[in-house]
């Protein structure tokens, strides 16, 4: 019975998503008061939250606190780095990413959203859409999160008045047409009181659309991956050495895309060889078909001189090979881009080394216009640049596939990563 509820849970859908706004629209809170009234609240987090805001004589339990880890963000009220939270319903597991509502921080809002399903934007009532909105809207955009929830939070200090929520989803959709989201949706809450998080509000009769909890646990998330194009980087060659597993060579990865199946005929990249899977290996199992975003061991039917770096494709399916790249940038260092600088580049499980040919333009987030004159690229900065790489990689746009259409740029004297970049 132990052993059928554990296979339960591990099988049931996850659901990443993110929270963004400006400061003080009550980003922790909102998260604090999901987990604390789905129950999700360890005894002890309780307590020493309790005991916390005796001590700086709140009225009420500061459920800030729990996202808010850092010394630095205690005191000063405000998130810094990106704080994830795990939690689970009887429907769905959930890994939140709670990320700052600072402009100098919109490189840990890009962290913490880039693998999510869902942002949840927030909004305060009494403010409205202002900038903050729509540079995390336009990141989420650009980050193809497919699904946005824009939380119009502290309806308390508003009289739950209806036509201020009316007013601000307006408002909001006069922007929408320029970020790149099918799925947009409106809740009225108050994070503080629990209005529409978790439970229904009694204070607000006119609206009689979802909660916000509901939303997370019903919200279909089964088309956001891509099980159209087989994609399999290699990340390690197992050869055990074993009397047992004497001639065994295997490739081990994760799934980036679409679905593999024994027998397919697939084509090794960059040689370019076609051959057919032999197996599908999962620890001691051995499985028909294997999809995104599992990870596994293939071994082939022919001996193919095959490294960490390469990938597996449908044979029929190819992606696109190049070493001229054309990609949108957020810059996370505070050494400007160098043109014409040389930077390590990681995509997938490939590392080579790239050149910045140039940088087309700048986006100003906070209008939404692109700026064709400025041409230095600093920290938090989103651009549009080309680069020329060492060696071909094989990419899908992000926009089809998130995970081979995504790079980071690394500084090759420090190691530190210096930009995310999504291929266009």
């Amino acid at each position: 019975m132990a052993e059928e509820k554990k296979r339960g849970y591990l099988d049931m859908e996850l659901l990443r998503f993110t929270t963004a706004g400006s400061v003080d629209d009550g980003k922790s809170t909102l998260i604090g008061r999901l987990l604390y009234d789905s129950k999700a609240i360890f005894q002890d987090q309780l307590d020493a939250m309790e005991e916390s805001s005796k001590r700086k004589g709140e009225e009420h339990i500061n459920l800030a606190l729990l996202t808010d880890g850092l010394r630095a963000e205690r005191e000063q009220g405000i998130t810094i780095d990106v704080a994830y939270r795990y939690f689970a319903t009887p429907k769905r597991k959930f890994i939140i990413a709670d990320t700052p509502g600072h402009v100098q921080y919109t490189r840990n809002m890009v962290t913490g959203a880039s693998t999510a399903n869902l942002a949840i934007i927030l909004v305060d009532a009494r403010h409205g859409v202002i900038e903050q909105t729509l540079r995390h809207s336009y990141i989420s955009s650009l980050l193809q999160i497919p699904h946005i929830v824009v939380c119009i939070n502290k309806m308390d200090l508003v009289e739950y008045n209806e036509e201020i929520y009316e007013t601000i989803k307006q408002n909001f959709m006069d922007f929408a047409p320029k970020f790149d989201v099918q799925d947009i949706r409106f809740i009225p809450i108050s994070a503080l009181n629990g209005d529409n998080v978790v439970n229904r509000s009694k204070n607000m009769p006119w609206y009689d659309g979802a909660t916000l909890m509901y939303t997370l646990e019903n919200v279909y998330i089964g088309s956001d991956q891509n099980h159209f194009d087989p994609r399999f980087p290699v990340q390690y060659v197992i050869r055990p050495q074993s009397d047992e597993f004497h001639d065994y060579r295997g490739y081990a990865g994760k799934i980036e895309g679409g679905i593999f199946n024994v027998g397919d005929e697939v084509k090794i990249l960059p040689k370019g060889l076609n051959t057919k899977i032999k197996s599908i290996d999962f620890y001691k199992e051995s499985l028909r078909t294997a999809a995104k975003p599992q990870s596994v061991t293939i071994t082939l039917e022919n001996d193919i001189d095959i490294s960490r770096g390469d990938m597996i494709v449908k044979a029929n399916n190819v992606p696109l090979i190049s070493q001229d790249i054309d990609m949108m940038i957020c810059w996370f260092n505070e050494k400007p881009m160098q043109n014409n600088g040389k930077y390590g580049l990681k995509h997938t499980s490939r590392d080579i080394r790239c050149v910045i040919k140039e940088i087309s333009y700048k986006v100003n987030v906070n209008t939404l216009e692109r700026d064709y004159e400025d041409k230095n690229v600093q920290m938090n900065d989103i651009a549009r640049i080309s680069i020329k790489s060492t060696a071909p990689i094989f990419y899908d746009s992000y926009r089809k596939n998130r995970n081979t259409g995504s790079v980071i740029l690394i500084d090759e004297g420090t190691n530190e990563t210096v930009a995310a970049g999504m291929i266009i």
